[in-house]
């Protein structure tokens, strides 16, 4: 399918079954990334302990919070890691497909009058950068920036702390910095990504398949590492390989997670084998009911 086309698809797909349930005043993926003082409310365990407003919560002895006022325009940057650990998939659709269509819905969900979005697509072979702009069409050359980057060949890795350091840089108004990726770089991107949240609404969209997380009893199976090329035989029979392998893989991701929350970002995982909308929608929703209360 050329990229013009699946371009087409993607844009239907987010248009139909999103348009009119995400939008709002700036609080469609995150509450407003505005940093004027609003309204002060009591604190609910998971916000940031870094609005606190000490003042009310010495006079009232409860901790309250101050809510930020969006602003009315909004700069997001985004971040799509597509290493060649994302060239992979058991189910609906390969990592890399989701990551695109995670981009999609963000750019799309954004994408009104006066909203700029930019973005560095990184790679196997480099980066490509892409100023921030508005407008439907600038968006679209964003996104088939994405589509059409090349795929590792036995060495593709990438280094997220360094697109994220860059980022840092590009962004240079306070607003929303979306970074799509499986996570598996190599050490370093915390540091940067903590860094990033410092000045920005952070929301870090984690990629993962099934087979990441367990593997199947299929016998003898040969794994193929995509960043380096290399083989490795197990044998997936044995019942306690599969047991260790699922309980380092739920190490690994808990490690992740637990990266990303130190970081002060906001965490959304998609998997292959779910429903990307529905999770997606699910997080928006979640995050609407803590602003309620």
């Amino acid at each position: 399918m050329r990229p013009e086309e699946i371009l087409r698809r993607l844009e239907l797909t987010i248009n139909r079954k999103l348009d009119g349930i995400l939008h709002g005043e700036h609080q469609g993926l995150l509450p407003g990334p505005g940093f004027e003082p609003g309204e002060a409310r009591v604190y609910i365990p998971g916000d940031d302990v870094r609005r606190i407003d000490w003042a009310v919560t010495a006079r009232t002895g409860e901790p309250h919070i101050r809510m930020p006022i969006a602003e009315r325009e909004l700069e997001t940057w985004v971040v799509a890691d597509l290493s060649a650990s994302l060239d992979f998939g058991t189910a609906d659709c390969e990592k890399r497909d989701l990551a695109i269509n995670a981009l999609g819905a963000i750019g799309f969900l954004t994408n009104r009058v006066g909203n700029r979005i930019g973005g560095l697509v990184v790679h196997a072979h480099g980066s490509t950068r892409v100023p921030a702009r508005s407008g439907s069409r600038h968006l679209r050359g964003l996104l088939l920036k994405a589509i059409t980057a090349p795929r590792g060949d036995g060495n593709g890795r990438t280094d997220l702390a360094a697109a994220l350091r860059e980022v840092d840089r590009l962004a240079r108004r306070r607003g929303l910095v979306v970074v799509v990726s499986d996570f598996l770089s190599d050490p370093g991107w915390e540091k940067a990504l903590r860094a990033l949240a410092n000045r920005h609404q952070v929301l870090a969209v984690e990629v993962v398949d099934r087979r990441e997380l367990e593997l199947p009893d299929v016998g003898l199976l040969t794994l193929v590492d995509p960043e380096t090329g290399s083989h490795l035989e197990v044998q997936t029979a044995d019942a306690d390989l599969r047991r260790r392998f699922a309980e380092a893989a739920a190490g690994q991701r808990a490690g992740i997670a637990a990266a990303l929350r130190a970081a002060g970002a906001e965490h959304l995982q998609l998997r292959t084998d779910r429903d990307w909308l529905r999770d997606l929608v699910s997080f928006v929703d979640q995050r609407r009911k803590r602003r309620a209360a």
